[in-house]
């Protein structure tokens, strides 16, 4: 019954307890009860509006690969990088990159000066890849 109520929120955040009750026959106080019990296990870590980047004035998109000018430092790019609001999203990878990281900003020269900004906090070399059109993201996951 969990899975179909994470199934159902992670396709519309913003379903009422009603409307999750009637999806799932359970009473709207069973569903309270286990949205709560979800979010305070960590299972549900929030709920958050999607934007149009575009929309708002972030249309181009890349991904940034970074690794360590000197192997021998430190492994803190996450926290050097933390203070940069154009990064979305910094995952740690297996390869020959430490981290790749999905930026959003307005126009090429933006992603120039963010670039160099990473480089210089973070002491990296980076391998940009801009995205050209997304034609889906934010799939809800399969359970």
């Amino acid at each position: 019954m969990d899975r179909q109520i994470m199934a159902l929120l992670a396709r519309d955040g913003r379903m009422s307890f009603t409307d999750l009750a009637k999806e799932t026959g359970l009473s709207v106080s069973a569903v309270h009860q286990r949205v709560r019990r979800l979010q305070k296990r960590g299972v549900i870590k929030g709920f958050a509006a999607r934007l149009d980047a575009e929309q708002i004035g972030l249309p181009m998109t890349a991904f940034v690969s970074i690794k360590p000018i000197d192997p021998a430092a430190p492994d803190d790019a996450p926290e050097r990088l933390a203070h940069l609001p154009a990064i979305e999203a910094c995952h740690s990878v297996a390869g020959e990159e430490s981290y790749i990281l999905k930026v959003r900003v307005a126009t090429p020269n933006e992603l120039e000066d963010l670039l160099q900004k990473i480089r210089a906090a973070a002491n990296v070399s980076t391998r940009t890849t801009v995205v050209l059109s997304t034609p889906y993201e934010d799939r809800p996951p399969q359970l």
